[in-house]
């Protein structure tokens, strides 16, 4: 494979894990609604949280530590990953798609992580809130970091048993949809066999610094 099979993400991540690491439907659906109000205030707690760890003083390795929990607690990772598989999730073996959300986990958290150092004197402010139409509720935020213009976002939360965030929206991409085309096109010329991008990802983690 030329290029990374998260590459795309990476690189849409560039605009969006800042705003991520700052506060941070399709096939698979949305297990219910998330109120607005619930939607908005999880959006602004768990924001504050992030927004604390990444404008302390501690090292970039007790960020990344501390970090890491929030959004694997507050991110429907495993929702993300079976959507960014689409057609193929149901075509894999249950153990394809086991190793594949570790996979994925992993790789989308490094994303994400690897970004942390780069911001200092984050702030944000939830602006408005609305029903996507796809379900789920679309908070928009606007993230101001030191030196670099203020960014737009918006992160689409469901209530999964609490409310998560199950897609980012940056830069006018869909942090999901791109990397479900991304997969999609790998996959097509690989005869849609997951082992092929799982070890594609595996090769990724391999190489990782």
């Amino acid at each position: 494979m030329k290029t990374s099979a998260f590459s795309l993400t990476r690189r849409h991540l560039t605009g969006t894990a800042a705003a991520l690491t700052a506060v941070v439907l399709g096939t698979f659906g949305l297990a219910a609604p998330a109120r607005a109000s619930d939607a908005t205030t999880f959006v602004k707690t768990f924001g504050g949280e992030l927004v604390a760890i990444i404008n302390s003083n501690a090292s970039l390795d007790e960020k990344k530590q501390k970090v890491l929990p929030l959004l694997q607690q507050n991110v429907d990772i495993p929702e993300i990953a079976k959507f960014c598989l689409g057609r193929y999730w149901r075509t894999a073996t249950p153990a394809q798609q086991k190793h594949y959300v570790e996979l994925f986990d992993h790789v989308l958290v490094n994303a994400v992580t690897d970004r942390i150092g780069d911001y200092r004197g984050v702030t944000f402010a939830v602006t408005t809130s609305s029903p996507s139409p796809e379900g789920g509720e679309l908070v928009s935020a606007k993230i101001d970091r030191p030196g670099q213009p203020e960014a737009d976002m918006q992160l689409l939360i469901a209530n999964h048993g609490g409310p998560k965030v199950v897609d980012m929206v940056g830069e006018g991409a869909s942090l999901r949809l791109t990397q479900r085309q991304d997969y999609a096109s790998y996959l097509s010329r690989h005869g849609g066999d997951v082992d092929t991008l799982n070890s594609a990802l595996e090769r990724q983690l391999a190489n990782h610094h």
